[in-house]
């Protein structure tokens, strides 16, 4: 017999008028022809022109010539091959310019689904039995472009849940470029994402062990010319986009949660932030910090990454390294594990593997956790979120796939010392899609990328057929005696065996540069 779940009469719609203003840019020849006509324009013609424009689009952004003033600059390397002076531009050109290089994107057009919760660091001003909570949703807009936005939320004593408005405007981070790269783990990771060997090589002969992105992009760039070939400077681009992966955002301090979008800026992940898990990590010294997996893809490749931050102001950005951080489905557990670090995920796209780890971007020797054992998840199970810590042991919301692609939610208990161990699995669905929730933009799923206990309920944010997002709650001690009554599959703990060089019938292994070799005897 199955758990009874209450349904919160709640939903998270998307909201097309939610919008942000970005660059537009359709190849240099066109663009040099519209700043050709732009710049013969008189001067009361510009003004003319740009005084409404700032009236209309001020009211739905925060700052408007800000971002018109930041878009005409990034074309001023068109403006000087047209021997125009970028300097002696009025200002009122400058904003008229930057208006034919923007455009609005509508962020959540299309979807808002996939939510993550956590306990929101400010928890001032509450009455007994309440809790605020950070949500985070995926925001799906035109051309299927996933982002990460945000809403705060507040449960009261009696377990109702209400999502505080959001706010009038939403706003993309400023970009800081300071990381430092290690240059085996960075080229290690170029070569995983199929950039030319040969020119990883010659990269690697000119960069130091550590390196700063101005020095990447200078050497990149004089490298860049002196080919001829249009693919092999398509590789030394791809180097760049991949520098693109590692960096830090900052929000402005005047901007509410509900107007901060992490919206996608490298090319790798031109075509999506897929499903953040959102954890908030205690470390060994009591404090605390808030990581969050993610899914980078650029359409045809998966890059696992990792977003830190401690206000969800200022986020630091890297991705994944090693064997294990393959595929979708990362969730890091709330805390270390016998001193290491503790990851669940699902390399192969079928199975939950477990992970430890003394680096929190490096990750290797996955082990087989959890295969698909009923019959609502043969086609596949994975995590719905981080483990949470419980006295019974380390409760995971799953999600299993059955006929007709019908994604369900499911639940497991690990051992708290040894998680390799599950002591306890549902042998039916928690929540399945019910006939309310089956329409949507991909019918027929029930997902999460989080969950929290308070006052004595599991509350389970998740998203209906990727369309909008709503939330169900359980009695968590019914739910760990039903866990502990079932019991548990412990999984034989075979480790997942390191890639071998791919070798063809009479032809040598596939080449590998010189840094990969460093990279394992450094690992050994």
């Amino acid at each position: 017999m199955r758990l009874l779940i209450e349904r919160k009469p709640i939903k998270v719609y998307p909201d097309p008028k939610r919008v942000i203003a970005r660059f537009f840019f359709n190849g240099d020849e066109r663009a040099r022809e519209v700043i050709r006509r732009v710049v013969a324009l008189p001067d009361n013609e510009v003004f003319g022109l740009i005084s409404p424009i700032l009236q209309e689009y001020s009211k739905r952004h925060r700052n408007i010539t800000k971002i018109l003033a930041r878009n005409c600059k990034k074309i001023k390397y068109a403006l000087d091959d047209l021997d125009i002076d970028y300097e002696s531009l009025s200002k009122y050109q400058r904003l008229l310019l930057g208006s034919y290089f923007t455009h609005e994107y509508s962020i959540e057009s299309a979807a808002f689904f996939n939510p993550s919760v956590v306990e929101d660091p400010d928890q001032s001003e509450l009455v007994e039995g309440e809790k605020r909570l950070i949500i985070s949703f995926r925001a799906v807009g035109e051309g299927h472009i996933s982002s990460v936005v945000f809403r705060r939320a507040l449960v009261d004593s009696k377990g109702n849940i209400t999502v505080q408005p959001a706010g009038n405007y939403i706003d993309e981070a400023e970009i800081v470029r300071n990381a430092v790269y290690n240059k085996k783990l960075f080229l290690k990771k170029a070569a995983d994402s199929r950039i030319d060997l040969n020119i990883l090589d010659e990269l690697g002969a000119k960069l130091e062990d550590k390196f700063d992105y101005t020095i990447l992009r200078r050497i990149i760039l004089d490298s860049k010319n002196l080919q001829e070939d249009d693919l092999k400077k398509l590789e030394y681009d791809k180097v760049l986009w991949l520098s693109d992966t590692y960096h830090e955002i900052s929000f402005s301090r005047d901007t509410d949660i509900s107007d901060r979008v992490i919206f996608p800026i490298s090319e790798f992940e031109r075509k999506g932030i897929e499903d953040a898990r959102f954890v908030r990590f205690v470390k060994e010294d009591g404090s605390v910090i808030y990581y969050a997996t993610y899914t980078a893809f650029d359409g045809a490749m998966i890059m696992p990454k990792l977003l830190q931050t401690t206000d969800f102001y200022d986020f630091k950005i890297s991705p994944l390294h090693g064997a294990g951080a393959a595929n979708k489905n990362l969730a890091l557990f709330p805390r270390k594990i016998n001193g290491k670090y503790a990851m669940i995920s699902r390399i192969d796209g079928w199975n939950n593997y477990l992970m430890y780890s003394d680096k929190l971007t490096v990750w290797d020797h996955p082990v087989k956790l959890q295969h698909p054992q009923f019959p609502w998840e043969f086609i596949q199970i994975g995590n719905c979120g981080s483990p949470i810590e419980t006295e019974a042991g380390w409760l995971i919301i799953t999600h299993g796939v059955g006929p007709m692609r019908r994604y369900c939610l499911g639940a497991s208990l690990l051992d708290l010392e040894d998680p390799s161990k599950e002591i306890g699995r549902l042998t039916e669905p928690l929540v399945i899609p019910n006939n309310d929730e089956r329409e949507g933009y991909v019918p027929n799923v029930l997902y999460s990328c989080g969950s929290i206990i308070h006052n004595g309920e599991l509350i389970i944010p998740y998203g209906l057929s990727d369309y909008c997002s709503s939330f169900a709650t359980v009695k968590i001690d019914l739910l760990l005696e039903k866990l502990l009554s079932a019991g548990g599959t412990i999984q034989e703990t075979i480790p997942v065996p390191e890639p071998k060089d791919a070798k063809v019938k009479g032809e040598s292994a596939v080449k590998e540069p010189s840094f990969i070799e460093e990279a394992v005897k450094d690992k050994k």
